[in-house]
């Protein structure tokens, strides 16, 4: 029995298949399944039942996977421990929304970059709603969602508020004197997807302004909906820091509302069960480097 074969008889278990399990490990599916079998031979046991449409664990197989994890976690522990002068090394999987991308996620890449060199980061953009899932079959090691974890399976830290605003072109917006039901019977809404982590928020504002149905223009790149509004095309909510460079540039005007417009926090989640110094790595640089306000990465 190696520390191999129970990595990749771990991720195999842990994981959605045996595929996304051998990418996690830099491996192809065969020499994934190979490595399974080895483990399979040297403790005498059946790990997978392979005899269905997908391979499920067995008995044993359950049984061996939190035994597998703190192994491995130990193995982690021990590596950095001995090697601390080159830090975590390995694959990391980060998946973050838009607005993070846009804003503190060069600080944070940065950040990881000279504390662990060794590290080979990818970063994966995409909604809320597709990080979790994503997430939860084991594709990603953590990800910046808006909100608290919603799945059994994954836990979460708080890490901070976005602010935003209502916006819309100035030709639009002096037709408007504040951002309300009339507003929207006139323009649509330019917004993202559901999905997103920002639709709660905008149902909310809608709900205590009291407007029944809107015409929405959903959007699911930021870029795009501040394309959309600088040309006419309706109101929409930008991310604060956003909105103020691009109304200060006359591009966009600021629309008041009586209504309160709530902020977005946002949260590193990550499964439950991995308690990889990895995750806790990301946990506590994020932590640190979240920040909705800055605007490094829209110019």
């Amino acid at each position: 029995m190696t520390l191999k074969q129970l990595e990749a008889f771990y991720w195999a278990a842990t994981c959605s298949s045996f595929a996304t399990a051998a990418e996690r490990v830099h491996l192809s599916v065969s020499s994934l399944s190979k490595r399974v079998t080895e483990l399979e031979s040297s403790m005498g046991q059946v790990l997978f039942d392979r005899g269905g449409h997908r391979a499920t664990l067995t008995e044993a197989g359950t049984r061996l996977v939190p035994l597998a994890a703190a192994l491995l976690q130990q193995a982690d522990r021990l590596q950095q421990e001995m090697g601390a002068s080159t830090g975590l090394r390995g694959p990391c999987r980060l998946g973050v929304g838009e607005l993070t991308a846009l804003t503190w996620l060069p600080r944070l890449v940065t950040a990881l970059a000279q504390a662990h060199p060794a590290l080979d980061l990818s970063v994966h953009v995409d909604v809320g709603e597709a990080l979790a899932e994503r997430l939860d079959r084991g594709e990603l090691d953590a990800a910046v969602i808006a909100g608290a974890a919603s799945r059994s399976a994954l836990t979460s830290v708080p890490l901070a508020q976005a602010a935003f605003a209502w916006c819309a072109a100035p030709h639009v917006a002096s037709s408007l004197p504040c951002m309300d039901a009339n507003a929207l019977r006139k323009q649509p809404l330019v917004t993202l997807p559901q999905g997103s982590g920002v639709t709660q928020l905008v149902d909310d504002w809608l709900r205590l302004a009291g407007v029944p149905s809107v015409r929405r223009l959903p959007c699911n790149h930021w870029g795009a909906i501040v394309g959309l509004l600088a040309h006419g095309q309706g109101v929409g909510l930008l991310p604060l820091g956003l909105a103020q460079t691009l109304c200060k540039r006359q591009v966009l005007q600021a629309l008041p509302s009586e209504t309160p417009l709530g902020q977005l926090g946002y949260a590193l989640h990550s499964r439950r069960d991995d308690v990889r110094p990895l995750v806790g790595e990301l946990r506590g640089q994020a932590v640190q480097h979240a920040d909705f306000s800055v605007a490094d990465g829209f110019f």
